[in-house]
């Protein structure tokens, strides 16, 4: 276990009682717990800004299988990267898929690919979500 250091952090009467409802409806055990979870949150932020930055990245897309050839160049976009970690495919009715993609690489890369596959016709939705490596 890593060092852990103790530093006191000043709240307005007000804002710790709303933080307080918070932590309790996300149901963490104590603040401390709940500012160190924020604190990553924005040091993963910062590091998306880092186009050289390794990362660990899902992207998830919904799209519909019966758009003419988007399986196909799905799998060939895919196919084409080696930042592909894993893969999860679901069908969700009769018309939607959901593809759920890990990837680890470099920010830009990252990026590159999740754009080029969002910008398919027949996507309908995706979301490129990042975390730490």
């Amino acid at each position: 276990m890593e060092n852990i250091i103790r530093k006191g952090i000043a709240f307005e009467t007000k804002q710790l009682k709303e933080f307080d409802k918070l932590i309790k409806k996300r149901g963490y055990k104590n603040r401390s717990e709940a500012i160190r979870d924020i604190i990553r949150k924005e040091l993963i932020e910062e590091s998306i800004s880092a186009p050289e930055k390794k990362m660990m990245a899902s992207l998830t897309i919904v799209f519909d299988h019966h758009k003419h050839n988007l399986q196909h160049k799905l799998t060939h976009i895919q196919h084409k990267t080696n930042i592909i970690k894993s893969t999860l495919h679901i069908h969700l009715n009769c018309d939607d898929c959901m593809e759920v993609l890990i990837l680890e690489g470099k920010v830009k890369d990252i990026k590159k690919f999740s754009d080029h596959i969002l910008a398919q016709k027949g996507v309908k939705h995706g979301k490129l979500v990042f975390t730490g490596v």
